[in-house]
């Protein structure tokens, strides 16, 4: 791919390697572990003179980084200790309750009994703890970085862990099919699974349509026939949503209009409504655990005492969610004056569009805010990823992504990025592969690397 770095820096990983966190790989080795050959392999399975491969060469070239992001064994059981903490607040009666009670009327709608696929919760590590930063109900790249886990070389990893990726990533597209058709099996439906919708607006030009390809292509080679489409495209006729001549069983939500409530969402809105299709995730889905209001009850110790919630749930979440609450006239004066210590962004948007760090707030954008609907969030710096050559470093940033079924994470991936917001458009940054390092045994991980780098000419061999 298109990396500013991905050439192999014969100087790389120069660290003590002595009881090291995982941070300190971050941001000292310079190993690149993406095989650009591998990856074109992985992208091109199925499809006709490398199509896919080349379209994201084309428009998404910064969507893969060339360097994985470490972890330590202590923040990866810790996300999935937060994951099952939400999940246990967002079942509770009394919080379904309260969220709901402020909602639109679509979001009451039960959605069939499908649960939601590709929850995306996004985190900011923050030594042992995390900070959670939001949670996305149609959350994408999951595609991308299963197809990316199959394309790293034995630069930052031994064979070992290489070989227990690819099968990871299998694994993972198995469990994606299987998601979906357990969706399918909670609307219970009548037959099996048949046809999808992948719809989004102007799914053609939408920055991540090649991940709509893989969808469609994984689909296919399970025996689901599936389409890509706008929602413009679809139809109500005869208690069913049809895409031209063919009859929709299942709609995959990728759309940003979360309440169904643009103009050329109303076929699928009115389906949806009557039961006509099986859509996931639906607005209810949003509602509950996206709608990021919600942070601040997640944040609320008193909050969430009053929901009934045991303390040592209360606890973990206290521990991982940093403190957030609504803009208000009431509470603007002091939030302008501790702004420096604050992220703001906006109730309804996403993909970090219109959100602000305090520090970089004028006057006038504090204005819009207030004339908004915003939330601040204490602010927790995002990890860094070292760039560049060793002669010449650069520091990136980096969240942690976690794609969650169910209450369960499937996948975790990083986002490396420069700017305030994850953005696609950094040479060096994109998907990277999260791989978790003992917290007590580092310099034990590091042999093991350069036992395998030296059979190989690998620049992992320079590390200590």
């Amino acid at each position: 791919m298109h990396n500013s770095d991905g050439v192999t820096d014969s100087a790389a990983c120069k660290v003590d390697s002595t009881n090291l966190p995982a941070e300190q790989l971050n941001t000292s080795c310079f190993c690149g572990s993406l095989d650009p050959a591998a990856l074109k392999s992985a992208l091109s399975d199925g499809l006709h003179e490398d199509r896919l491969f080349a379209m994201i060469e084309e428009r998404c070239p910064y969507v893969f980084s060339a360097r994985p992001v470490f972890i330590s064994r202590t923040q990866a059981d810790r996300i999935e200790e937060v994951v099952a903490a939400l999940e246990s607040v967002f079942k509770l009666p009394a919080y379904r309750e309260l969220v709901l009670a402020e909602a639109p009327a679509i979001a009451r709608i039960e959605g069939s009994g499908a649960k939601g696929v590709f929850f995306g919760i996004d985190f900011h590590p923050d030594g042992d703890q995390l900070g959670l930063i939001e949670i996305n109900t149609n959350a994408g790249g999951a595609m991308l970085n299963a197809a990316l886990a199959r394309a790293q070389q034995a630069c930052a990893m031994v064979d070992r862990q290489r070989a227990q990726a690819v099968l990871a990533a299998a694994h993972f597209e198995e469990e994606i099919v299987d998601m979906f058709r357990s969706e399918w099996a909670c609307a219970q439906r009548a037959g099996s699974l048949q046809t999808i919708a992948i719809v989004d607006t102007q799914p053609e030009q939408q920055y991540l349509y090649p991940e709509f390809l893989m969808f469609q292509q994984l689909f296919a080679r399970h025996g689901i026939d599936a389409i890509i489409a706008d929602p413009a495209e679809l139809a109500l006729c005869d208690g069913a949503l049809w895409c031209g001549e063919r009859k929709i069983d299942l709609v995959y939500n990728r759309l940003t209009d979360f309440m169904l409530e643009a103009p050329a969402s109303r076929a699928l809105h009115d389906a949806y409504c009557s039961d006509a299709v099986v859509l996931t995730p639906h607005p209810q889905a949003h509602a509950l655990y996206a709608n990021k209001r919600n942070l601040a009850i997640l944040s609320d110790a008193s909050a969430l005492h009053g929901l009934g919630v045991p303390q040592a749930t209360i606890d973990i979440l206290l521990a991982n969610v940093p403190f957030t609450e609504s803009v208000t006239a009431a509470n603007a004066d002091r939030l302008w004056s501790e702004r420096r210590t604050l992220f703001f962004k906006p109730v309804a948007g996403y993909g970090g569009r219109a959100a602000y760090r305090g520090d970089k707030l004028t006057k006038r954008v504090w204005q819009e805010i207030l004339s908004g609907q915003y939330i601040a969030q204490r602010l927790v710096a995002p990890g860094a990823r070292v760039s560049g050559t060793a002669s010449s470093p650069e520091t990136l940033k980096f969240d942690l992504r976690s794609y969650v079924y169910d209450g369960r994470v499937q996948w975790t991936a990083a986002r490396v990025y420069q700017g305030q917001t994850t953005n696609f458009r950094t040479p060096g940054g994109g998907f990277a592969p999260v791989y978790s390092l003992d917290d007590h045994d580092v310099a034990g991980e590091l042999d093991a690397m350069r036992a395998a780098a030296g059979k190989q000419g690998c620049c992992a061999s320079a590390c200590g």
